[in-house]
């Protein structure tokens, strides 16, 4: 089944590892055949990936786009993931369904939990600067 997208003047897509920004006018177009796609909203930049939570998403995005060097990804997220779950032990059974998609080649699925996980980060971190 085709994915349908509509973009908004000067959005950006990810599809199949090309950034593709639209012009002037909200165009829509279809997406024939079965391949990576990120909207802008769910992108994640390097320089925006400033703790462990956006780290492991950013690496989880990587993986997803960027199948030529997932190798290197998965390496780097397990070492994450193992620093996660001692600093923030709370968080194993959602790190758990996220290892399961990753595991599965489900990278996509895995990005909306990790959208969880920094939710949950942004919580704690709030929490810590309340109690300062």
């Amino acid at each position: 089944m085709p994915l349908k997208l509509v973009l908004r003047p000067d959005e950006k897509v990810i599809i199949s590892g090309a950034v593709i920004k639209n012009g002037k006018n909200t165009i829509e177009f279809s997406v024939e055949n079965q391949v990576p796609v990120l909207r802008e909203k769910d992108i994640l930049t390097e320089p925006e990936a400033d703790t462990l939570c956006k780290k492991i998403y950013l690496l989880i995005q990587l993986m997803y786009i960027d199948e030529a060097n997932l190798s290197t990804y998965h390496t780097k997220y397990w070492e994450l993931i193992k620093t996660m779950v001692k600093a923030a032990p709370k968080t194993i059974l959602l790190v758990d369904q996220i290892n399961e998609l990753i595991i599965s080649n489900k990278y996509y699925q895995a990005l909306k939990l990790a959208r969880r996980l920094i939710e949950y980060e942004k919580e704690v971190l709030a929490s810590y600067a309340k109690d300062k």
